[in-house]
């Protein structure tokens, strides 16, 4: 009599199977899409690492450009970008290392570019202005400050990091 109660009809044994199989293929479906979503917040970020810049001895008060590369990966393609820096020490001595790039539109800024407007940084595409500090000067196009570089010292070397808004520094 128990041998009745456990038995599986064709039509249950047709729907278990279908379901089951139905399962894997939208889990095969399912899971390069899910990794694809998910890999780039769990994957460390490219270019997160410090790079030699300048020597600090060097470092004046005056704004200072300096280029530099910064290794990427994209993949499997592996390659270096070109990056720049406004780079001087402030009153106390402390490095202050800004990035050119203007938060208006993302043009390079220049120190003293604009004649009418000395000692500030000036951005040629809409006229946007930021003070010695990387403050964005009000009345003028950009949103906000130039981003700041992460940066450290050693041995005599600076290294300089990602750029961060000013909030994240």
């Amino acid at each position: 009599m128990s041998e009745n109660k456990h038995r599986v009809s064709r039509r249950q044994f047709l729907n278990y199977t279908l379901t089951g199989v139905g399962g894997f293929m939208a889990a095969g479906i399912l899971m390069p899409m899910v990794r694809f979503a998910l890999d780039p917040i769990l994957k460390e970020e490219a270019g997160t690492e410090m790079v030699p810049v300048a020597q600090v001895k060097d470092l004046t008060t005056e704004p200072q450009r300096f280029d530099f590369k910064v290794k990427v990966k994209d993949a499997w393609y592996e390659s270096e970008e070109p990056k720049s820096a406004w780079v001087y020490k402030d009153e106390k001595g402390e490095v202050i290392a800004l990035s050119p790039i203007c938060t208006h539109l993302g043009c390079t800024v220049n120190w003293n570019g604009d004649k009418a407007h000395p000692n500030q940084f000036f951005c040629p595409c809409h006229f946007g202005r930021y003070t010695k500090d990387g403050t964005n000067i009000p009345g003028t196009p950009p949103p906000a400050p130039l981003h700041r570089y992460e940066y450290k010292v050693k041995d005599g070397k600076l290294y300089l990091g990602k750029a961060k808004p000013r909030g994240e520094v």
